[in-house]
């Protein structure tokens, strides 16, 4: 967390925007993310719902609780996103067994045949965002960006 207690000294001039390291990962992110968020959203698909078909894809039924954890969503955002994707038939949820408090949720099958074209859309994004890179350039960014969620503690999928 940033601590805001700074005392304003008049002698020192601001850096420049460009001068942040943040500001050129939010440009890039805003491209990648807007990018493909477009794509889905021809899809009907919004990137959260991407999220948790991508999750639960080639999975047995998992606990609701579970899937909330692995997608850093609370239970309230993941119900919500979840109720979409059984009204698109895309997604199932039941009880588990005796315990009523227990929510399984899996694919349906059109939702497992949703999930190969997404990937697939997810893959162009991809390409189209960082083939100007050489595979050593992309490897070396994915080590720092990796590092940086480590050192951070980062947790679960960007889901906007």
């Amino acid at each position: 967390m940033i601590s805001m207690e700074t005392k304003s000294d008049p002698k020192i001039r601001p850096a420049a925007l460009e001068d942040h390291l943040g500001y050129w990962l939010r440009r890039v992110s805003n491209h990648v993310s807007g990018a493909f968020a477009t794509a889905l959203e021809g899809e009907g698909v919004s990137v959260a719902e991407w999220v948790v078909l991508r999750l639960m894809h080639g999975e047995p039924p998992q606990a609701q609780r579970r899937l909330a954890e692995a997608t850093g969503m609370t239970p309230g955002a993941l119900s919500k996103v979840l109720d979409k994707l059984e009204a698109k038939g895309w997604a199932i949820r039941a009880t588990a067994g005796d315990d009523l408090r227990v929510q399984r949720c899996a694919l349906t099958r059109q939702g497992r045949a949703r999930v190969p074209r997404l990937a697939h859309l997810a893959d162009l994004n991809e390409a189209h965002c960082f083939d100007a890179l050489s595979p050593r350039e992309r490897a070396t960014l994915r080590a720092v960006l990796l590092k940086l969620v480590q050192v951070h503690g980062l947790q679960g999928p960007p889901l906007a």
